[in-house]
């Protein structure tokens, strides 16, 4: 067994390594090592940590998974409400957003923007369960759902289970280094607050829908409809290990801290800049015109990604004339969900049971199989 200041210093060195591949294969979306390696790292962290206890720290890669299972999930007040967005379901409608937000703050946005800067963020609207991270001192510290949009539920334990999810932000000077690359100035913005609230999304992948449901199969369990209710019920349930058995994905895309943002693109870029997985498909549109061809173009290649998606969402890109927008009921004015039409399906009916009760009514039972459009 190695001494302990050899141990201690090895230890450093592995979660600095863990956690930079965790960014180039769950950010960056550009792995350097085999999964045999990472895998091989962590071990060999897991097991200093266990030949010297005093050395295991909460945000260890290694302690993604741990702690008893829950008898209940604590409530959690939102610092600030988790608002959710109105829907619309055509260019009409989307048309009479941007003309009542016009209308509200006197001008329309597109004409507030300058040379080159986009009027609007467009973002591709996942279907999986809205979640807050906490983290003091660069350390995740709390996670919640939505909830009620004012108070969620402590989930903490089960999103740790998320390696897309930083269990530490990259330190200052990285973070730096990754926003310089991005294109924004790092003295502009705080790159190591006390304390940073983030907002976002965790989801399952319809691979891992379909292995999920596999062995649900298998063991003759009942399946799930879609992959929102798997990422939702992963969620929610009091034993971690359970959660972490799912292997569901996370993206982040607001942060509510003050940490300099002043328009809802630089969010997303110091985001990744931190360590967190932003969607590469979410960009900026400089007109509104740009803003219905990104959901265009969305409706007829969502089949192209590996997760759910049941629309887009379109937000004004300059917080402050977002900030001045308003609220109106749950939901901010200055954003809006642009949904898709719902998919289409033709059933085929294979054959009709006849169910006889005990009183002697007859009540038929179909089976019956869905084909896809083509099939049909």
């Amino acid at each position: 067994m190695p001494d302990k200041h050899v141990a201690a210093e090895r230890a450093k060195k592995l979660r600095a390594e863990i956690n930079k591949y965790r960014y180039e294969y769950h950010v960056l979306d550009e792995p350097t090592i085999t999964d045999e390696i990472y895998d091989s790292l962590t071990e060999e962290l897991r097991k200093i940590e266990k030949d010297h206890p005093d050395l295991l720290t909460p945000d260890s890669p290694t302690q993604r998974v741990g702690g008893k299972p829950l008898k209940a999930f604590v409530k959690v007040r939102h610092e600030r409400p988790m608002l959710s967005f109105n829907d619309a379901f055509s260019g009409e409608e989307m048309r009479d957003w941007r003309k009542r937000l016009a209308d509200f703050l006197g001008y329309d946005p597109e004409s507030r923007a300058k040379k080159g800067e986009p009027a609007y963020y467009c973002e591709l609207k996942i279907d999986g369960l809205a979640i807050e991270l906490v983290y003091e001192n660069g350390v995740l510290v709390q996670g919640a759902t939505r909830g009620d949009g004012f108070v969620g539920e402590d989930v903490t334990q089960n999103l740790r289970t998320i390696d897309a999810i930083p269990l530490r932000l990259l330190p200052e000077e990285e973070a730096a280094r990754n926003l310089k690359k991005l294109g924004l100035e790092p003295e502009d913005f705080n790159l190591a607050p006390k304390r940073l609230i983030v907002r976002g999304e965790a989801f399952i992948t319809v691979k891992e829908f379909e292995k999920v449901n596999a062995e649900q199969r298998r063991k003759g369990g009942k399946e799930y409809a879609n992959p929102r209710n798997i990422a939702a019920g992963s969620i929610r349930q009091l034993d971690p290990r359970v959660t972490a058995a799912r292997h569901l994905n996370s993206f982040q895309y607001a942060i509510v801290t003050d940490v300099g943002q002043k328009h809802h693109e630089e969010e997303h870029l110091v985001l990744k800049a931190l360590g967190f997985n932003v969607n590469p498909h979410n960009k900026g549109a400089k007109t509104f015109k740009e803003v219905m061809a990104f959901r265009e173009h969305w409706a007829v290649s969502r089949e192209d990604i590996d997760y759910e998606i049941d629309g887009t969402v379109i937000i004004v890109n300059d917080n402050a004339v977002f900030a001045a927008a308003g609220i109106v009921g749950k939901a901010p004015r200055g954003a809006i969900a642009y949904k898709f039409s719902p998919r289409e399906a033709t059933t085929v009916v294979e054959d009709i049971v006849v169910q006889v009760g005990r009183t002697g009514a007859l009540t038929p039972k179909r089976r019956s199989c869905v084909l896809s459009a083509s099939e049909a």
